[in-house]
């Protein structure tokens, strides 16, 4: 299955998923409530740094990994928050990160 993405500001992006494991989803507060402009860092097992990115002005954001156990890791003036997804292949893989 391929699909072409235009969530994130910029190029629409095709992503071929039974080849790409995709790590998405959106940071939110306590209420809910989207956050946006957070700074999202993707952890590998080891809790060592592989990507950072900001989240859109919806708190959306998107990785490209690879099958494993990872950590992204929220942090905003709301707060901080960590959520850990274990991809096991190819597709996507949505999260909300809330932070407090």
């Amino acid at each position: 299955m391929t699909v072409t993405s235009t969530k994130q500001p910029g190029a629409a992006v095709v992503v071929d998923l039974e080849r790409e494991t995709v790590i998405t989803g959106r940071v939110v507060d306590d209420a809910g409530q989207s956050v946006g402009g957070a700074s999202v860092r993707l952890l590998d097992d080891d809790q060592e740094f592989a990507a950072e990115l900001i989240a859109s002005a919806t708190g959306d954001f998107r990785f490209f990994a690879a099958p494993g156990t990872w950590t992204v890791r929220a942090l905003s003036p709301a707060g901080r928050g960590d959520v850990t997804v274990a991809p096991s292949g190819a597709g996507v893989h949505e999260v909300d990160v809330k932070v407090a």
